[in-house]
């Protein structure tokens, strides 16, 4: 998983404790087909009561992963800042992909972007700051999605392959 965690650490508000958090408590990202599917996981979807023609919806309900939740919502405060790539993110994307690099800037200009304007609009900080990691976790589903490569036959796991990231295990 160590690719994926220096993937998802390209994304503003997302560093190593926080992607290994996510990593651990949601594990692989394919096993959620669209990224609806990751939002209703970690909870990040609004309790609805509906009745025939009348939708009440409340604030997030809580029944999900709290650790994950709480990650990326620690992350989303980041989003209130202007977009740019600090240099501590510049040497965190180093060495990742062309495409995980323009997801992640395009997450970062979309979610500057919508944390603006819902502080704008009169929704309180808090709020806003619960709104932006549900879509968060969806930038996250596409890098997950960019980065893991359907696993192949059973022949070829665990065999490691030009480019792979290698962990120190030595203690």
């Amino acid at each position: 998983m160590a690719p994926v965690i220096a993937a998802y650490q390209a994304l503003r508000g997302v560093a190593f404790i926080t992607a290994v958090t996510f990593v651990a408590d949601i594990g692989d990202i394919r096993r959620f087909e669209t990224p609806r599917q990751l939002m209703g996981y970690l909870r990040l979807v609004p309790n609805e009561r509906s009745t025939g023609d009348t939708v009440r919806r409340g604030s997030i309900t809580k029944t999900g992963n709290a650790r994950a939740r709480r990650v990326l919502i620690e992350g989303a405060w980041t989003y209130r800042y202007p977009p740019r790539v600090s240099r501590p993110l510049q040497v965190r994307q180093e060495g990742l992909s062309k495409a995980v690099r323009d997801i992640a800037w395009k997450a970062q200009l979309r979610l500057c972007v919508r944390y603006r304007r819902l502080v704008a609009g009169g929704k309180r900080q808090t709020l806003v700051t619960t709104a932006i990691p549900r879509e968060m976790a969806a930038f996250l589903w596409a890098i997950g999605r960019e980065v893991q490569r359907p696993a192949s036959n059973s022949a070829t796991r665990g065999v490691a392959k030009k480019g792979d990231v290698k962990l120190n295990t030595a203690i």
